[in-house]
């Protein structure tokens, strides 16, 4: 959209103008409640009847300005803006559900996975922001709620004070000048405002590229030949057909005889039909439940739609009446999604497009480096559960984690556009890996701290790629935030711990004390390469950091252990949850105090002290002191009988 159709579009009338102010980083403390309902004044501004449309006498316009915008709110855009905003920008997220989570919602209930999954080598579970999360999540939902999983992404994106989050608010419109973004449109019609958004940066976390469709950017869709791009698993001609969607349900016993009569629309599916797709366990529906890829996933949404919801009556009614699965009987459906999990549609061109011998390791890895994908490539037949006679699925493992370098995550055409999530650039085949939702939660952490990193330094996205110090120090930012970039580690030179000297009260197994300090932050399953441990005594343990010279230092930084090695995540499959501790995990720290000898007293001193601990990464800020040496003292675990920590890292 031209600037001439952008100002007829939206009309003459000024509207009420904000501009939001960052007010702090990741160590200010959390917004008051107040503070929080006193925001509220941003969205829906009490000037009653000022800045109207002319052609929607109805809505008022309100003008935002921020430094970054995410256009969608799901597992990439929440990453993508509370990233950004705890790396200090100020932010607008538009969503246009009512929650927060897309796929990972209770609207559509699919848990979350990524490169810890089928790789071979127990271990790679991400970091960062996802991890956070799930942590969260585990200790404080035992039950399994989705709608608690709802409810904890909204407090994590309502508990930063630089985010302005609109709900039920659709980007429609978009204005571009000389290559570059101006101001986009957002319109709330249950609240009956349209938003002017002016950001310096703007990213695409719609999954359906729409910020990128209204901008003029260039995108693909569909499957490419193999030869374009010499995948040997791509196809031998190209086209535009994609992955499919899925609707899922989640059934329980009712301990007494539940029929079930489906509505006549509903498909018939017999025994030969279900022959290449399982059906042992049905309290939590069925992914192979696919159908709408051989049609354009974004327009044909609504006979999507009810084709799904035939299947998933269609196969409820062989469990419960085929006379097949005679234990059925005292099961009831009691959810079903209503929103098709959506797989597949746009994908947008960057400098790089992300392909099949890329995640196999075969180009080498990659300079800009800034998260990790390990999913397998999982190719699926486009008409789904029509195509009854295949495997609904194909997996090819990768031999290890890959990296995603920063080029994938902008755009070619558009200069200040970013994206994140599954339409970042990449053929159909390396999609079929990236797409999953924790590699997209970590593609939105990237996204949204290189955006930050963009609107601080005054830089476009590709300014920041061809920079080679500069995107260094955007991966020890990243590092600094647990993020995982595979074969980069922490050489920040602003840690001051990288230069102590480290003693512990013991060392358990091959596991050492300089291990703190060297870098990295995982082990894989049995390892004790990269982490310190020490058996717990009545006394505790202890790590402490020395220095030759004092030294000033206000922030301490911890990484506990939590378990990479499991999965962890919230699902409704039983036997995806076997496994998985719905409580802090075991080997986590949950007791320590943090002490320092000053260099003016051998007195030690206190510099934080916490009880009921289950996080990874933990950050303690305090007023500047000058230290001859810090002491971690452990007092107690989550379970487990050794306590072991991966990094300390201390700042000035």
């Amino acid at each position: 959209m031209n600037r001439r159709q952008f100002l007829t579009m939206a009309g003459l009338g000024t509207g009420y103008s904000l501009i939001v102010h960052a007010d702090g980083f990741s160590s200010a403390a959390p917004p008051s409640r107040e503070q929080i309902s006193n925001a509220f004044d941003r969205v829906a501004p009490p000037q009653a009847g000022v800045g109207h449309f002319a052609g929607e006498p109805h809505m008022m316009l309100v003008d935002l300005v921020c430094d970054v915008f995410v256009a969608g709110g799901g597992m990439s855009g929440v990453c993508a803006a509370v990233a950004a905003a705890r790396n200090g920008a100020t932010v607008v997220l538009a969503q246009d559900r009512s929650r927060l989570g897309g796929n990972a919602s209770s609207e559509v209930k699919m848990h979350i996975v990524g490169a810890n999954c089928h790789n071979g080598r127990p271990g790679w579970r991400e970091g960062g922001l996802i991890e956070e999360f799930r942590l969260d999540d585990a200790a404080n939902n035992p039950q399994r709620s989705w709608e608690l999983w709802d409810l904890l992404l909204y407090d994590k994106v309502k508990s930063e004070p630089n985010i302005t989050l609109l709900l039920d608010s659709v980007l429609f419109a978009a204005e571009t000048k000389d290559g570059a973004i101006q101001q986009v449109m957002v319109r709330c019609d249950k609240t009956e405002h349209l938003y002017r958004i002016k950001a310096k940066v703007y990213l695409d976390c719609t999954g359906d590229c729409r910020l990128a469709l209204e901008s003029g950017a260039a995108f693909r869709w569909g499957r490419e030949q193999r030869t374009e791009f010499n995948e040997s698993i791509g196809l031998v001609a190209p086209d535009r057909q994609t992955l499919g969607s899925s609707i899922l349900f989640t059934s329980s016993d009712c301990g007494r005889p539940v029929p079930f009569t489906p509505p006549k629309w509903a498909r018939k599916v017999t025994k030969e039909q279900l022959q290449f797709r399982s059906v042992k366990a049905w309290e939590y529906g069925y992914w192979w439940i696919e159908w709408g890829g051989q049609l354009n996933t974004v327009r044909d949404n609504e006979r999507i739609r009810f084709e799904l919801l035939s299947i998933v009556l269609g196969v409820w009614d062989y469990i419960k009446n085929s006379g097949n699965h005679p234990t059925s009987a005292t099961w009831g459906m009691d959810w079903i999604g209503m929103v098709p999990g959506k797989r597949e549609s746009r994908r947008i061109l960057g400098d790089h497009i992300l392909t099949q011998a890329d995640l196999e390791g075969k180009n080498g890895d990659f300079a800009d480096a800034v998260a990790i994908g390990g999913w397998p490539m999982d190719d699926h037949p486009p008409s789904g559960f029509d195509m009854q006679n295949t495997h609904p699925c194909v997996q090819i493992r990768t031999a290890e984690v890959f990296n995603i370098p920063l080029r994938t995550l902008y755009s070619k055409t558009v200069s200040n556009l970013m994206m994140a999530g599954r339409n970042i650039s990449a053929t159909h085949v390396a999609f079929t890996s990236t797409r999953v939702m924790a590699t997209c939660s970590v593609m939105g952490q990237a996204a949204g701290t290189a955006a930050a990193f963009c609107a601080r330094h005054g830089l476009a996205p590709r300014q920041l790629a061809q920079d080679k110090a500069r995107v260094g120090e955007l991966q020890q930012a990243l590092l600094r935030d647990d993020q995982t970039i595979k074969n980069v580690r922490n050489n920040d030179p602003q840690d001051l711990a990288r230069a102590a000297r480290v003693t512990v009260s013991a060392e358990y197994r091959t596991s050492k004390a300089a291990n703190v300090i060297n870098g990295l932050v995982r082990d894989m399953e049995r390892e004790w390469k990269n982490r310190w441990g020490a058996p717990m005594t009545p006394d505790g343990a202890w790590l402490e950091l020395a220095w030759d010279k004092p030294q000033t230092i206000s922030r301490i930084q911890l990484t506990f252990d939590t378990g990479f090695h499991r999965q962890l995540t919230l699902t409704s499959q039983d036997s995806a949850n076997k496994g998985i501790i719905r409580a802090p995990q075991p080997e986590t720290v949950r007791d320590y105090e943090i002490t320092a000898v000053v260099s003016d007293s051998d007195k030690p001193v206190s510099l934080a002290k916490v009880t009921g601990n289950y996080q990874r990464l933990n950050r303690h800020t305090f007023k500047p002191v000058k230290v001859k040496s810090i002491r971690l003292r452990i007092t107690a675990t989550n379970g487990a009988e050794v306590a072991s920590v991966y990094e300390v890292r201390c700042y000035a």
